[in-house]
């Protein structure tokens, strides 16, 4: 066994292996917990030596990056302020180039116009003649089909009547009658006028009536002898041809037959006022004047305002005769009424003497 003096009472004391043993463990034990805790601080402090200067890196890092920036920023302004006074340069220089050549425009053209003056005015008066036709020919294209047809129907209209009347003059409305397309001249085999006939070709979807007014008005403008008005749309009550207020309307299956009867009766009108002879001039100018076109066209439209008149005229009357009406049916019930109540009060006093109505009910029965 091993012993050892113990530091307190200077004795020797033995020791056990296994006692020593465990002191040995114990002590080991000790002197690595020392030790960990030696290797910890340590530690703790390579860590925190390595954060500083780690700190401190990057703390110079980001000082260089700032300044880098600063001046990558520096560089850009400078360069956005030359790249700025380069625009203002070039717009500058561009103005000046404008400016030259509007300037050396005006010159070329000062020099054109003074030596080909005529040759410009030709061509512009060709490109203006090209822009009306082009203008023309868009015009015509948006009016559609039924422009077209419109035209087409009028020119196959006044085609067959030159072919069937080649005696007669056809001469196109002039401006400010819309209600008619053709107006035609009716003359002898003399060429001498007898008269004239307005007409107009209608192609629609329905009749209107309005086309009767608008076509007499027109045909009193030019003194027309008469008026016709074509169409494929015919009234319901119409099949071949009529005359509705005082307007001959037909189809274009009938136009010639209609123009031969009423060309006819033009002529014969003529010869008639050109056979007729007075003694008297003032006679003859007033005969001239009452067998005129224009004389009769005035009584028409006379006429056509008598008929306004009168149906506005049956129409009040009509009012007027249903108010007197029921005026007179009051009355009546209003008297047999008194006649009944007097009647009960002679019935109850038969003194009372009749009423005068009732004594001369009397009077004429007697």
């Amino acid at each position: 066994m091993k012993s050892v003096i113990c530091p307190h009472c200077n004795k020797k004391v033995e020791l056990s292996e296994a006692l020593i043993h465990e002191f040995q463990s114990a002590i080991r034990e000790e002197e690595k917990k020392i030790i960990q805790a030696e290797f910890e601080k340590e530690k703790a402090k390579i860590s925190a030596e390595n954060e500083k200067r780690l700190r401190v890196e990057f703390e110079q890092t980001s000082k260089e990056q700032r300044r880098e920036l600063e001046e990558v920023k520096k560089r850009s302004e400078e360069a956005s302020k030359k790249e700025t006074e380069l625009l203002k340069k070039l717009a500058q220089e561009k103005e000046e180039r404008i400016e030259f050549e509007k300037k050396l425009k005006e010159n070329i053209e000062k020099e054109t116009e003074t030596k080909h003056r005529l040759e410009k005015l030709e061509y512009e008066k060709k490109i203006q003649d090209m822009q009306k036709a082009l203008e023309e020919a868009q015009r015509k294209g948006k009016q559609g089909s039924q422009q077209l047809q419109g035209d087409v129907l009028e020119r196959d209209l006044e085609e067959r009547l030159r072919e069937a009347f080649p005696y007669d003059n056809f001469k196109p409305v002039p401006t400010g009658i819309r209600g008619g397309d053709i107006i035609h001249e009716i003359r002898n085999k003399f060429g001498n006028v007898a008269g004239t006939i307005l007409w107009e070709a209608k192609r629609a979807k329905a009749w209107n009536k309005n086309w009767l007014t608008k076509l007499k008005e027109d045909m009193r403008k030019i003194e027309a002898s008469d008026c016709i008005l074509v169409t494929d749309r015919m009234p319901q009550d119409v099949k071949v041809y009529d005359r509705i207020d005082n307007v001959w309307v037909t189809s274009f299956e009938y136009v010639i037959q209609i123009t031969s009867v009423l060309r006819l009766g033009i002529l014969n009108v003529a010869i008639a006022k050109k056979s007729a002879s007075h003694t008297d001039d003032e006679l003859r100018d007033l005969y001239k004047v009452i067998t005129s076109d224009s004389f009769r066209s005035k009584f028409e439209q006379r006429d056509e305002l008598i008929d306004v008149m009168k149906k506005e005229l049956d129409s009040e009357k009509s009012t007027t005769e249903r108010r007197w009406k029921r005026m007179e049916t009051y009355i009546e019930k209003l008297s047999r009424n008194n006649n009944q109540l007097y009647g009960e009060l002679q019935a109850h006093i038969p003194s009372l003497k009749p009423l005068a109505s009732d004594a001369l009910e009397l009077e004429e029965g007697e």
